[in-house]
């Protein structure tokens, strides 16, 4: 499962992307305001850290102008990903820059039957968001399997990119299920490396190492 952070902030997308784990990026309007930068700018930055997608949201609701804005955006880098809602409007642009070889993410799925349309329309990625699925009462890995199941069935090539990622139990089932990517805050991703025991046991191993009076050269 490939791994993506979800943020605009340099200095985590800088610190992740050298443990050699992280296979891209996402943005969305509200990160970008968050990191107070401006958004061309900070997406090309973005684009020279990673070597993967980096996903880049149009905010025009049409599709004439949602396809003018990707123009500018597809203009920044390679890897440069357009970032469309599920819309019609947002299908009809994502089946137009598809057409003409450009990576689509479509973004704020919430049902499997929207997800089937995505991958119809020739989307990349497909972003269902469990975290927000299950703020509203239902369970958003559910939709992940059904998703799962349906691309399956029919061979779809679009990947399923899990959004809305709250804790690791989310990373995890995912996994478990199958899907083709996650995207996760930093926060998420840096925790997927704690556990107590390995706490306590590197804990152990220096405090015997400590008795022995010994030291690893450096030089």
């Amino acid at each position: 499962m490939k791994f993506f952070v979800d943020t605009a902030e340099i200095a985590d997308i800088k610190e992740l992307a050298e443990t050699g784990l992280l296979d891209g990026v996402t943005t969305n309007p509200s990160l970008i305001a968050k990191s107070g930068r401006d958004f061309i700018e900070v997406t090309k930055e973005i684009c020279g850290i990673v070597d993967g997608p980096v996903s880049a949201e149009v905010v025009a609701l049409d599709h004439e102008t949602m396809m003018r804005e990707a123009e500018t955006l597809r203009k920044i880098a390679d890897n440069v990903c357009i970032k469309v809602p599920l819309t019609i409007d947002g299908l009809k642009t994502c089946k137009k820059l598809t057409g003409d070889g450009t990576m689509v993410n479509v973004t704020l799925c919430f049902s499997a039957n929207q997800a089937l349309l995505a991958a119809k329309a020739g989307a990349t990625f497909v972003s269902p968001f469990v975290g927000r699925h299950d703020d509203n009462g239902f369970d958003g890995m559910d939709l992940i399997r059904d998703i799962r199941l349906i691309y399956d069935n029919y061979a779809f090539e679009t990947e399923i990119l899990v959004a809305s990622v709250r804790h690791v139990v989310h990373v995890l089932e995912s996994a478990r299920i199958g899907a083709d990517v996650m995207t996760a805050p930093p926060s998420v991703i840096k925790s997927l490396f704690k556990h107590v025991l390995t706490d306590k046991g590197i804990e152990g191993f220096l405090a015997d190492w400590a008795k022995t009076g010994q030291s690893i050269p450096t030089e």
